[in-house]
């Protein structure tokens, strides 16, 4: 919606998409998903945002300080060519060595840990009680993990 709406003011907008199987009661259907839920990228001059702003959907402009921040245009042009290529991709949550992470999924869907190493399929999470000072580690599927 907010992407139509942009191209309808003439400015440039962008919405990734991935395909997956939305299921109802009687039928299964592809659907195309934004690849990251609540974004759409727009290419507009800083000093005017209001067309934006005015938007239906639109809550805000990624910025500082109340000011709008551009997305470097490789980041923009390197996921406008992968989802424009055939390769098969899948959106996942920007984690990090030493993050607080929660488990979404599997036997310890909820548990919250460091995240203490990465090395994809497998992540290396910590479990620590800080008041005794001592802590536990498990391997967890790393898609099975996002920040906390």
């Amino acid at each position: 919606m907010v992407r139509d709406q942009l191209q309808g003011k003439q400015i440039e907008a962008f919405l990734p998409t991935i395909t997956r199987w939305s299921r109802w009661k009687d039928r299964k259907k592809k659907i195309d998903w934004p690849l990251f839920p609540g974004y759409c990228f727009a290419r507009f001059d800083p000093a005017d945002v209001l067309p934006i702003l005015k938007c239906t959907g639109v809550v805000n402009i990624v910025g500082f300080e109340g000011k709008p921040s551009p997305i470097p245009e490789y980041e923009v042009e390197s996921v406008r060519l992968l989802v424009g290529s055939e390769l098969q991709y899948d959106p996942c949550p920007l984690i990090r060595e030493g993050m607080m992470v929660q488990v979404t999924h599997g036997p310890l869907r909820g548990v919250v840990g460091r995240l203490m190493r990465k090395d994809a399929p497998r992540a290396r999470l910590v479990l620590s009680v800080d008041l005794i000072g001592q802590a536990v580690s498990v391997e967890v599927d790393a898609a099975d993990v996002k920040p906390y």
